[in-house]
């Protein structure tokens, strides 16, 4: 019987999960009205995994090899640089939020067509699931969110496939232990990300105000360390289907705070997407519920 102050620990891990990462893409349409989308980004991740590596190195968790750093690097690359990055963009260029969560919902469907290349069997319900989720993804984009930007459209799609390919390509890398990987993931892909604000032109025209700096210090504190430190508490102590269940919670809560406080309008074709989407991924993941053990992607958004 577990006790009650791990029954606490598994509430408070789950409502993280669930609320927090829900929240990011609401909490990152208003941090890129005062910050460049990139430089958002970059900021976001390199504050986040300095504040990890210090703590970890402290603790004295070794540095990763150099080997190790290579993998680190093509994970921050796929997953942070191309997958949170080109969803902070896609906002900035005025997807709504609840469409980004909506769009990025599809990892799961992406991941287990990506599973294929390294010889993943997918059993005839995840078939079902990943058809159905493309009948999501084409419902979704024929409502005017992303009707209205096309480049934004492109942008959450490539980083839902970024990020799943990234996560399936993980599990063959030799990556440090434990928290270590991301906080050197986090490190890489925000560098990249700083670059990449850099090449592009990226200038702030004025001081972030007093929102900005909130939306800044939410998505390092709360979006990349609190929530990423729950769902490997969750891994650790629970299925990791259950662990993994924010890839049909996340969307709805998103959806509820871009409607409630952004007043995003939200089409009929997007919310019959929502409900495509959501149906498709807890398809899919119906096996995993029963399997022994089935290793889970990491999803920060």
């Amino acid at each position: 019987m577990p006790s009650h102050r791990s029954s606490l620990l598994l509430v408070g891990a789950f409502i993280a999960l669930y609320l927090v990462w829900g929240s990011t893409y609401f909490v990152i349409k208003i941090g890129v009205q005062s910050w460049p989308p990139m430089l958002l980004a970059g900021l976001r991740f390199v504050i986040a995994g300095g504040l990890m590596f210090a703590w970890l190195r402290w603790r004295g968790v070794p540095v990763p090899t150099a080997k190790e750093w290579r993998s680190c690097a093509i994970v921050g690359f796929l997953l942070l640089s191309c997958g949170n990055g080109g969803v902070t963009i896609a906002e900035h260029l005025g997807v709504a939020s609840a469409v980004a969560a909506l769009a990025i919902a599809t990892v799961p469907l992406f991941a287990l067509l990506f599973g294929l290349i390294w010889g993943q069997r997918t059993t005839g319900l995840e078939w079902g699931g990943i058809l159905l989720g493309l009948i999501g993804i084409g419902l979704l984009n024929l409502g005017h969110n992303l009707q209205a930007s096309p480049l934004g459209a492109m942008l959450v799609l490539i980083a839902a496939a970024s990020w799943a390919f990234g996560s399936m390509w993980s599990r063959h890398l030799s990556l440090p232990g434990g928290a270590m990987a991301s906080a050197a993931q986090m490190l890489v892909g925000g560098v990249v990300l700083l670059l990449g604000s850099a090449a592009s032109g990226e200038r702030m025209q004025q001081a972030p105000d007093f929102a900005g700096w909130l939306a800044l210090a939410y998505l390092t504190l709360f979006g990349s360390i609190v929530a990423f430190s729950a769902y490997l508490y969750l891994l650790k102590h629970v299925r990791p289907a259950a662990a993994t269940s924010y890839a049909y919670v996340n969307p709805v809560v998103a959806v509820l705070l871009g409607i409630t406080f952004a007043g995003e309008r939200i089409g009929a074709e997007e919310w019959l997407a929502m409900t495509v989407i959501v149906s498709a991924v807890v398809l899919i993941g119906l096996p995993q519920w029963r399997r022994p053990r089935v290793a889970g992607s990491v999803k920060s958004a």
